[in-house]
């Protein structure tokens, strides 16, 4: 008996992650599969651009990641490649240095559970060129935008 799962990316609800300024960040996707809000943890699906970068950020909570399918690729701040995740990979994280990360030669998907803890602190800093905070997101962010993409469907 063959019990393996295929994960068919065209089935999932894709929606944008907003830039700093409100617009669709390039090179990412993302779907919000399970907010907790008692716990304050967050498991969202995201996909990644082949062979792109997405904006430098920091994590500022613990989290995990998951490769689901592609190439997750980690850059330093220089845009140095430091770290490949294949498909299957899991990887325990906490606050962390400033980094990008994309897909490698075809889009990537990963599962990254979030762990702030708390509504109101940062998950991640997005970071401008000159390595200073342009935008954070938190878990009460996440809820908002789970609650504007519900009211779309």
């Amino acid at each position: 008996m063959n019990n393996s799962i295929i994960f068919d990316e065209t089935k999932i609800d894709w929606k944008p992650l907003p830039d700093p300024n409100g617009n669709p960040a390039e090179h990412i996707s993302m779907s919000i599969l399970m907010l907790d809000e008692e716990a304050k943890i967050a498991d969202v699906l995201f996909k990644f651009a082949g062979n792109a970068k997405i904006l430098k950020h920091r994590h500022t909570c613990n989290y995990s990641t998951f490769t689901v399918k592609g190439e997750l690729r980690i850059f330093d701040a220089q845009e140095n490649l430091i770290e490949v995740r294949p498909a299957g990979t899991f990887k325990w994280g906490k606050v962390g240095e400033a980094h990008t990360e994309g897909g490698g030669a075809e889009d990537v998907v990963a599962l990254f559970s979030l762990r702030p803890y708390s509504a109101s602190a940062p998950i991640y800093e997005i970071l401008d060129d000159h390595m200073q905070v342009a935008a954070t997101v938190t878990f009460e962010d996440l809820m908002e935008l789970n609650a504007e993409y519900s009211a779309q469907a």
